[in-house]
Parts: structure tokens; C-alpha cells; sequence
């Protein structure tokens, strides 16, 4: 790989503040839809890596709007076209899911939609550079990042960065808001509860695993800053966690920070790319690409369940009226959230475990996804995504319940009886200890 004249600190700072948000009119949307692939017959057994990588070259062969990827464990990646409208993206990735759903039928696999994986352990089926670095890096954390990378699904929105100038559609506004509304759409959305079948103590264990992890590339930057400046000190000030090469492991110096390489130099001059490249590896809840990516919400149940949060956060940012209401609904929650970054602090760690049944979560819930309903009809969607918004909030969120509630409502009592207790999950309990390294770890 060539390498490329050296760049300096001020230079790659000012690179880094002009890409990260692109601010102008919200007018396009996005989503990536992470789905576990599974034995259709038995789903809980692991897929041989032969079967997946079968599957992965019928995938690749057919006409495909979106982009087609698998994350580490097998989990299957579709990432939209940024979308003219709400409709359209739907639209769009609907036609992909069905041609690749009879595809995978035909090999005996089916696709499902959960947070974290209710079967079985976390299993790495890719072994390219990237993940086997990024394996060994998070391995000096403990267990957690196996279980991240291999084990967890999502719905990731992208939603534009919004106008330079403030109002409910300015940058600075919906940065804040992404960060305290997010902790209610992960409440909300909230659908992995259980691991090797018993419940954990969360209603989110994705989003549990999430603060197991190096906090210095999935807290979010502080809040207090002018966002673009908070970034750009976040990402440089974030270690690395990969040096790519040509020949060799991708390793990088353990504790070393992309600002420190750049001054040092070592193991090699930093490239524009390089710093493009250690963007990708830092996983805060709300990541700005030009964009901003939502990161928070787990994988829902059903074939077209992922169409109920990309609604749902499109209506609540894009929609004037719903994001002005929106935010003066989530701003209180600050109180709650305190100093500490998500996912944290207490606001996260309480959507985490309860779900909606936390009762100002619950409340900001109804108010936010009321407001949604009432903006899907500005935005121009369609009867069939305002109904799926509809039919969601009255089976679970005007009744303070989420996904993962219908999955501990089907379990045995002695099952649920003998899990952590749902209500002592908070840091440093004996509940979250079981959760990351007991016989049942993640």
C-alpha cells in the first residue's frame, strides 16, 4: 500500500471538521438493516462458515439497490441509497429483502431480527485484517467485543446533519437531540433480552454490551462543545485500533491515539486515509458521517420491523413541527442522563434494562412516537408504514412495553425466575458481572 506524503495535525483537524457534518436542508434518509442469519430448521445452530460464505456468493449475484455486507459473525448488512423520501427508502430496501429472503430459503437459511443473539455464543465466521485487529483490541477489554462483533444486530437511521443556522432542524439541535431522544428509541425498540436462551437482566443487551467496551471509541463527545470541534478532538484523541499494511497483521501499538501517531510518526506516516479509515472503527450511539447515524436502536422482530424505527426517527428530525416538539419532550431527560456521556450514563443504562417500563422513559415514549403519527402525513409516507407506526404504538408503546417483553413473556417462570434480576442491573452490580463474564457471558 502507498504511502502518501505526511499531513499535519491542523490539517487532518480541519479535514475531519469538514466532512463530518454537512449541514444544509434534511432532505434524504437512510437506513442499515443488520439481520442474524440462521438455520432455518434449528436456529440454534451455528452456521458452518462454508454454508455462510455459499450464501454470501448467491447474495452478491443478485441485482441489489443496497449494499450488501456481513459483519463478523455472519450477521447480514443491508445499507440503503440516502433516499429522496421516507417512502422511497422503504420502497427500496423492501424490493432488496425480497430477493434476498428466497435466496437464502433455497439454502436452507432464514433471516431474524434480534438485538443480540438468543441462541448461542458469540462465533467469528470473517477472518479478514480488519476484524482479526479488531478482535485482538477489544479482547484486551475482556469478552464483551467478541459478543459486540459477532453476536449483536441493528437498525442504524441516517438522518442529514440539518441546517447551519439553529432551529429545530439546525445542526446543533438535532446533535442534542439525536443523544437524549436516543435513549428512548432504544427503550422503545428494545429486543434482545436473552443469551444461550436466558434472560440477562436487560431488555437491550446490545446496548448493554455497548458500555463494556473501550469507552474511548464508544462514549459519545461531550455534549457541551460545538459539535464539529467536540468531534474532531474525540476521533484524534480515540485510539487506534489498526495500522493497515500490504503484508502483515493490521496491529497497532497498544494505547496509541491517532493524535499521538500523527506527531510521532511511528509505526508509519498517517495518511488522510488512515484518518478516514480510524472514523470507521470509533462506534459511539450517534456517529456524524456528513450525516448522522443513529446507532442505538436494536434489530426488530418480523420481516418488515425495521420500517417502524426508520419511521419513526424520520418523522421526529425531519418534520419541523414533530422535532420542535420532540425536543422539548427529551430536554427534561437531561436530568436524568447527568454529566456522564451515553450510553453511560443513567438515562441509557435505565433504557437499557427497562425498557418503556421506566416511567419517565415511558411517558417521553408516548408523547415522542404520538408526535411521529401525527407528522408521517406531512412527510408524505405511505398508508402501509403509517400503519405499521400505528399498530406498533398500541401493542407496545402506549402499553410501557417493547419487543423484548413479548420474548420474556415466553419464557418459562423458572427461566426468567433464575436470570439477573431485571431491576439490580446498574454498574458494578453482581447482575451485570453475570451478564459479561459468567457461564452464561455473552
Amino acid at each position: 500500500m502507498p504511502v502518501r506524503p505526511s499531513v499535519s495535525e491542523a490539517e487532518l483537524e480541519a479535514h475531519l471538521s469538514g466532512i463530518c457534518f454537512k449541514t444544509g436542508p434534511p432532505r434524504r434518509i437512510g437506513v442499515e438493516i443488520e439481520l442474524l442469519v440462521h438455520d432455518a430448521h434449528n436456529p440454534r445452530c451455528p452456521v458452518p462458515p462454508d454454508r455462510m460464505q455459499q450464501a454470501a456468493r448467491a447474495l452478491r449475484a443478485q441485482p441489489l439497490h443496497s449494499c450488501l455486507t456481513f459483519e463478523p459473525g455472519g450477521q447480514l448488512e443491508l445499507s440503503s441509497l440516502p433516499a429522496d423520501s421516507l417512502t422511497a427508502c422503504v420502497e427500496a430496501v423492501a424490493a432488496d429483502l425480497a430477493r434476498v429472503r428466497p435466496v437464502l430459503r433455497e439454502l436452507g437459511l432464514g433471516l431474524a431480527g434480534h438485538g443480540h443473539n438468543p441462541w448461542h455464543p458469540p462465533r467469528r465466521v470473517l477472518t479478514a485484517p480488519r476484524y482479526n485487529a479488531m478482535e485482538a483490541y477489544f479482547d484486551r477489554h475482556g469478552p464483551a467485543g467478541r459478543s459486540m462483533m459477532c453476536g449483536t444486530a441493528s437498525v442504524q437511521v441516517c438522518v442529514d446533519a440539518g441546517h447551519e443556522e439553529p432551529g429545530p432542524l439546525g445542526l446543533g439541535r438535532r446533535w442534542l437531540l439525536a443523544h437524549l431522544l436516543g435513549a428512548v428509541l432504544a427503550a422503545a425498540f428494545a429486543n434482545s433480552p436473552l443469551a444461550e436462551g436466558r434472560p440477562t437482566g436487560y431488555r437491550t443487551t446490545r446496548q448493554a454490551i455497548w458500555t463494556q467496551l473501550d469507552p474511548g471509541r464508544t462514549l459519545a463527545p461531550p455534549q457541551d462543545a460545538e459539535p464539529r470541534t467536540a468531534w474532531a478532538r474525540y476521533a484524534l484523541d480515540a485510539p487506534v485500533m489498526c495500522v493497515r499494511s500490504q503484508d502483515g497483521p493490521w496491529d497497532a501499538p497498544e494505547g496509541l491515539t491517532f493524535r499521538e501517531w500523527i506527531r510521532t510518526g511511528l509505526p508509519r506516516p498517517v495518511t488522510r486515509e488512515d484518518l478516514d479509515y480510524h472514523v470507521t472503527t470509533l462506534f459511539p450511539p450517534v456517529r456524524p458521517r456528513g450525516h448522522l447515524e443513529l446507532r442505538m436502536i436494536d434489530a426488530q422482530p418480523g420481516p418488515d420491523g425495521w420500517v417502524v424505527p426508520l419511521a419513526v426517527t424520520a418523522a421526529l428530525f425531519d418534520d419541523p413541527e414533530a422535532a420542535e416538539f420532540a425536543y422539548r419532550t427529551v430536554k427534561p431527560l437531561a436530568e436524568t442522563a447527568g454529566l456522564r456521556p451515553p450510553p453511560e450514563n443513567p438515562l441509557w443504562r435505565t433504557a437499557a434494562r427497562d425498557g418503556l417500563t421506566d416511567p419517565e422513559l415511558g411517558a417521553a415514549a408516548v408523547a415522542c412516537f404520538a408526535a411521529a403519527q401525527e407528522a408521517l402525513p406531512r412527510l408524505g409516507a405511505a398508508p402501509g408504514i403509517r400503519a405499521a407506526v400505528a399498530e406498533f404504538t398500541e401493542r407496545y408503546v402506549a402499553r410501557g412495553r417493547c419487543p423484548a417483553d413479548d420474548q420474556l413473556d415466553a419464557l418459562p417462570a423458572a427461566d426468567v425466575a433464575g436470570g439477573p434480576d431485571p431491576a439490580g442491573g446498574g454498574p458494578g452490580t453482581a447482575a451485570e458481572g453475570r451478564l459479561i463474564r459468567g457461564k452464561d457471558s455473552l
